[in-house]
């Protein structure tokens, strides 16, 4: 192992910083854990800490630790539209779940109301939005994921999160109390600030017959079940569309699919996932996410954008 890749792989904490965080979260705060079982893609080396926080309170106080020690720090939703590095994730890796994983749904005259914790299931978001009528929610069926991790990349389809959203609730290090903000969502991204932890978001949907929401679910639920690449673990779509056209298409057409580098393998069902066929690496991964954007590149000129995002130590 080279220098660089061991200073890449040293841990930042100190002892005394190890000590603050399993006394903050007992048994809920882990080190030098694997994240490989939290993404979706099932790739990804060690944290040095990796913290399962369950309120405000504990999430603020991990927050002041970070600021004051200059630590860095990530928050790892559910992983579905991340690729870890090899070498892991320096610092802290925030998991938010108990308060933060509740859900309150409820119809009334003016529609239907979905107050929901970042850490919150997307797909049981849609499941009870929909049995209460909630229309325009079959746009976000069958997206996996948490809402905060959909509200900060505006996921969607034909509909966008963000149409939906009402109020926010975040938590920074240098503001570490719960306070609302109000960002503008754009195709895959937001104006959240790259420190803003969402906590919890309120969405708003107008009312109809909730038998005619579950039957235009369950059919958008099927085409996606017969389109992608389920069998194996993946990602998620890699690229964005670019204007006027479907990343997957291009690369289709392109020849990449069943391309592999070890592992990781562009699908054979759906050429914007990269599946992991079994022991990929990340290293693996990036280098076929980079050649399929070469490929892309030379034979139509358009140069495809990441939908997935790189974080830890990829040397």
């Amino acid at each position: 192992m080279s220098l660089t890749e061991i200073s890449a792989r040293a841990s930042v904490l100190t002892g005394a910083d190890r000590e603050l965080l399993a006394q903050t979260l007992g048994q809920r705060a882990s080190f030098d854990a694997p994240l490989a079982p939290h993404t979706y893609w099932k790739i990804g080396g060690p944290a040095d800490a990796f913290c399962i926080v369950e309120t405000s309170a504990e999430l603020g106080a991990i927050l002041r630790l970070a600021f004051k020690r200059t630590l860095p720090w990530f928050v790892l939703g559910s992983g579905s539209n991340l690729l870890v590095g090899d070498g892991g994730i320096r610092g802290i890796v925030i998991r938010l779940a108990g308060d933060f994983a509740r859900i309150d749904a409820r119809a009334h005259d003016d529609g239907v109301t979905i107050v929901a914790g970042a850490s919150a299931s997307l797909p049981l978001v849609v499941a009870q939005g929909a049995s209460l009528g909630a229309i325009g929610i079959d746009s976000l069926a069958g997206i996996p994921g948490s809402v905060g991790g959909s509200l900060r990349m505006n996921a969607g389809t034909d509909r966008e999160f963000g149409e939906f959203v009402r109020d926010v609730t975040v938590q920074t290090p240098a503001k570490p109390e719960p306070h609302a903000v109000t960002p503008q969502y754009f195709y895959r991204h937001t104006t959240l600030a790259r420190d803003a932890v969402v906590t919890h978001a309120t969405l708003q949907f107008a009312s109809g017959d909730p038998v005619a929401v579950r039957d235009v679910l369950q059919k958008r639920l099927v085409r996606r079940k017969n389109s992608q690449p389920l069998q194996y673990p993946s990602a998620g779509s890699c690229f964005r569309n670019p204007p006027g056209d479907k990343a997957g298409r291009l690369i289709e057409a392109a020849g990449c699919k069943g391309l592999r580098e070890g592992g990781a393998e562009v699908s054979e069902m759906h050429a914007n996932f990269i599946v992991n066929r079994g022991g990929a690496t990340a290293a693996e991964t990036a280098a076929l996410l980079a050649r399929v954007r070469r490929t892309v590149a030379e034979r139509f000129g358009v140069e495809l954008e990441l939908e997935v995002h790189f974080v830890g130590a990829f040397v």
